[in-house]
């Protein structure tokens, strides 16, 4: 039964639960943690651990898409982004950069926003997209709701292995003024995965299930940078999206008889502990952005950002800054550190918490105890 709450006189709302208001509980077991097995399958893809890049080109360009993927994970290029806009992306990027330490601090958003007011070009999608294919890595690329269908075939022709309908929040019809994008027609129109998103509840998550998606996004990529909240007053619980969506792929499993659908949690989490309650409460995979953007291979140069910063008439983010020292991405990912606070080493410590909770594969990670914080 759902938690109701009165909030005021016949307005009822849902009690919900975020990351840091759960705890993992231990289990009468534990085993090593050279036993455990962080890898992951996404249709007829395998991956060495259950990450997924947020698609912002602070974190992803097709040198860090290459490494992220020769790593073991799953990273995914921002089809509408300056690697699609600009032949010189990267000196694009030293200008934001540059903008940052502007004593003006909206410099950069609007520079970012002039950056993306460039058409894209198919020729430097492809070129950006061949960078990685040529490297033996799985090919994923994001595009919105609303460019879905006029950038998908030039996307396919470039190789795209795995595609991406990501937007702040989105349903199984996206209504625009033309003609709108039914997901489910999409989907079943293309010979190549899709994962789509975001969405917080369970209505939705099944919504999305039901269009043929191989994988639901839960979240918004909330993070220190982003202002969806403050914006547009929407917020995802993410404890509780991300146990709803389970629900929701669970039940989908039985009604299909047997497909199942991965569920992949972006934003709200911090650190390695928080993604490790991600996978507990159900997710098979969480989307990182912040928790990349010190890496010194990152095209950030330790800022961050999402895409909603540079949108024309309402940006949903700002521009944070994170130090840029000598770890690279391999360390961050996959250790070893020295650091005691979470934020390096992020999958060995995933799977110390599985080891210590006594599971040896993420699916059997899903059902570990939880508790709620008082």
């Amino acid at each position: 039964m759902r938690d109701l709450v009165e909030i005021g006189m016949g307005r009822e709302a849902r009690r919900s639960y975020d990351l840091n208001q759960v705890e993992i509980v231990p289990s009468r077991r534990t085993r090593s943690s050279q036993e455990v097995s962080t890898a992951w399958q996404l249709d007829a893809y395998h991956f060495g651990i259950p990450l997924v890049t947020h698609p912002t080109d602070a974190i992803v360009s097709p040198a860090t898409a290459v490494r992220i993927g020769q790593l073991g994970g799953l990273p995914v290029l921002n089809a509408e982004g300056l690697w699609a806009r600009h032949a010189d992306a990267e000196g694009a990027l030293e200008k934001v950069v540059e903008a940052v330490e502007d004593d003006d601090p909206l410099a950069a958003i609007r520079l970012l926003q002039e950056l993306h007011s460039a058409p894209i070009q198919p020729g430097l999608l492809t070129e950006a997209l061949k960078a990685v294919r040529e490297a033996g890595v799985t090919v994923a690329a994001r595009v919105s709701p609303q460019r879905a269908r006029e950038l998908t075939p030039d996307l396919l022709a470039g190789g795209v292995e795995i595609l991406f309908v990501q937007g702040t929040i989105i349903s199984a019809e996206h209504v625009s003024g033309g003609e709108p994008l039914n997901l489910k027609e999409f989907i079943n129109s293309l010979d190549v995965p899709v994962v789509a998103g975001g969405c917080g509840d369970y209505r939705t998550a099944m919504h999305l299930m039901r269009t043929g998606a191989a994988g639901v996004i839960v979240g918004y990529g909330e993070s220190s940078a982003t202002t969806t909240d403050d914006v547009l007053g929407i917020g995802v619980p993410m404890a509780t999206a991300i146990v709803d969506a389970a629900a929701a792929r669970r039940d989908y499993l039985d009604e299909t008889g047997g497909r199942y659908v991965h569920v992949i949690a972006d934003g709200g989490m911090t650190g390695s502990g928080d993604m490790a309650k991600a996978i507990a409460c159900g997710a098979d995979a969480v989307m990182l952005g912040e928790q990349l953007a010190g890496a010194s291979e990152s095209p950030g140069q330790g800022l961050y950002w999402t895409s909603a910063v540079a949108h024309p008439s309402l940006p949903r983010s700002e521009i944070s800054g994170f130090l840029q020292g000598d770890i690279d991405l391999e360390t961050l990912l996959l250790g070893p550190t020295r650091s005691p606070y979470g934020t390096v080493n992020l999958f060995g410590a995933l799977r110390r918490a599985m080891a210590k909770t006594g599971y040896s594969d993420l699916k059997e990670f899903q059902r570990v105890g939880l508790t709620v914080r008082g």
